[in-house]
């Protein structure tokens, strides 16, 4: 759900492995797209529990040895794929709350976010599945979790524009509840795309309600 307000605090992330080698050279790069469409329709198709690297250079048309010149380890590959998924959240966050100014704004802005990332998640399943895949790796679980965290540092952001807040009890304490409302938007979405249509629907709308009471009001 990655122009708004600055973080109020740094995250800091642990590395996972990554690439070895840095695509400098246009040719490396395509290599690399291919690579990543490659895992990416592979892990659509079988879900990342099942992905294998020889399966990933098979269909990207390369050696397995060049696969592992770029990503050494399955975790790496799926850290990637995150990586751009996380990035293109982070501006779609941007840009749904950058014209926060009210309460009322604030409301309808979170709502707006939380069907558009609701469509997108419908269109590319893959996500779960490399949700999923992330859950298994304590290092790629870790680089998730400081995602929440920048994501919800923004929608708390978000909220203190809206909401007098002064005291750093206070201040912690709308941190942690947009860290909440945040995870619980996550988990809402991948229980929403997990069963069929209509019951997902009803779930994210029910989640809307919950999260917007919260954000109205979020010191109660």
């Amino acid at each position: 759900m990655k122009r708004s307000a600055p973080l109020q605090s740094q995250v800091a992330v642990v590395e996972a492995p990554s690439a070895r080698k840095s695509p400098i050279q246009e040719r490396s790069k395509a290599r690399v797209e291919r690579i990543l469409e490659a895992a990416a329709e592979l892990i659509a198709r079988s879900g990342s529990d099942l992905l294998k690297m020889s399966e990933v250079a098979a269909s990207a048309g390369i050696s397995i040895g060049s696969l592992y010149q770029y990503f050494p380890e399955k975790a790496a590959l799926i850290r990637m794929l995150a990586e751009r998924i996380n990035a293109a959240s982070r501006e779609c966050i941007r840009d749904g709350l950058k014209d926060v100014t009210d309460l009322a704004s604030l409301q309808s802005s979170f709502a707006a976010l939380v069907d558009v990332y609701y469509a997108i998640v419908n269109e590319r399943p893959v996500m779960r599945d490399i949700w999923s895949g992330m859950q298994v790796d304590r290092q790629l679980l870790t680089l998730q979790l400081a995602e929440s965290r920048v994501c919800g540092q923004m929608l708390a952001d978000a909220m203190f524009k809206v909401h007098k807040v002064r005291a750093r009890a206070d201040i912690r304490r709308v941190e942690q509840t947009a860290l909440l409302i945040w995870e619980m938007g996550e988990a809402t979405i991948r229980l929403a795309i997990a069963v069929d249509a209509a019951e997902g629907a009803a779930l994210v709308e029910g989640y809307k309600r919950m999260a917007l009471r919260e954000i109205s009001d979020p010191l109660q």
